[in-house]
C-alpha cells in the first residue's frame, strides 16, 4: 500500500497546466481581434480576383514553380509589373476616386458606383439628368457631375482604356407619335447626349462605345414607381479587358 502511495506522488497532476488558462485566453482574444478586423474591413473584390487569376495564368508552367513577388526568370518580369495587375490597380484606384468625388451624389442617390462583370459602373440617375420623355441633358443642374466624371475618365491611369455609355429606360412605352418609336431609340439618344458632354469636357471620343439597352436591363422591379425610377439611368462603364 505504501508503494502505491509513493508512485501516485510522482504522477503529474490531472488536467491542463495552469499556464494553459492564460494561453487559451490570449489565443481567444487574438482570434476575436482578427475577426473584428475582418468584419470591419473593406474587401477589394477586384484586386482579390486579380490575385487569384494570377495563379493559373502561367501558361506552360504546370508545377514546380513558386509564385512570389520578385523576378520571374520564366517570364522575364515581376508579378507587380504584369499588365493585368497594373490595369487592375488602375481600376481599383478609379473606384476609390469615384466614390470620393461623387460622395454627395451617392448619398442623395443621383450617382451609384459599383463593380460587376463589365467593369466599374458609374450610374447616373435618369430623372436627375433628363426630363420625362426627353433626351436633352439638364446641363445646368448636372454640369458639375459631368465635369467631375470627365476629369475621372481623363486621368492618366485610365489612358488607353475603353469606356461604354449604356442608356436604360423603364418599361413604360414611348409615345408612338413622338420622336422615339420605342425605348430602344430613347435609351440610345440619352447615352449619346451624355457622350457629347463628356467629350466636350475633354474625354477623347475614340475611347467610347455607346449602347441603347432599352427596358431590358432593369435593376429593380418595373411594377413600382420607385423601381422604374431606378431603372431609368445612364451607365458610364470603365470596361475590363474582357469586355472591350
Amino acid at each position: 500500500m505504501a508503494d502505491v502511495q509513493k508512485k501516485c506522488k510522482k504522477c503529474p497532476p490531472e488536467g491542463a497546466p495552469d499556464y494553459m488558462l492564460t494561453y487559451g485566453d490570449m489565443v481567444t482574444l487574438l482570434l476575436t481581434f482578427f475577426v473584428m478586423l475582418l468584419t470591419t474591413a473593406t474587401i477589394d473584390g477586384h484586386e482579390l480576383r486579380l490575385i487569384l487569376a494570377a495563379f493559373p495564368g502561367l501558361g506552360s508552367l504546370e508545377g514546380g514553380n513558386t509564385l512570389e513577388a520578385g523576378r520571374l526568370a520564366e517570364l522575364g518580369n515581376t508579378i507587380e509589373s504584369l499588365p493585368s495587375m497594373e490595369r487592375g490597380r488602375a481600376l481599383s484606384e478609379a473606384r476609390r476616386e469615384a466614390i470620393s468625388i461623387f460622395q454627395p451624389e451617392i448619398q442623395s442617390e443621383l450617382v451609384r458606383v459599383q463593380e460587376d462583370e463589365r467593369g466599374l459602373v458609374i450610374s447616373l440617375a435618369g430623372d436627375a439628368f433628363f426630363d420625362m420623355a426627353s433626351a436633352e441633358v439638364r446641363i445646368e443642374e448636372t454640369r458639375s457631375i459631368l465635369q467631375r466624371l470627365s476629369r475621372l475618365l481623363s486621368a492618366d491611369a485610365l489612358r488607353g482604356r475603353s469606356f461604354r455609355i449604356e442608356g436604360h429606360t423603364d418599361n413604360v412605352p414611348t409615345d408612338p407619335a413622338g420622336p422615339w418609336p420605342s425605348n430602344w431609340e430613347l435609351s440610345t439618344d440619352r447615352a449619346l447626349a451624355v457622350l457629347r458632354y463628356l467629350t466636350e469636357f475633354g474625354v477623347p471620343e475614340e475611347q467610347f462605345q455607346v449602347m441603347g439597352m432599352g427596358e431590358f436591363r432593369p435593376l429593380y422591379d418595373n411594377t413600382t414607381p420607385e423601381g422604374r425610377a431606378y431603372n431609368r439611368r445612364v451607365d458610364v462603364i470603365i470596361l475590363t479587358d474582357g469586355h472591350l
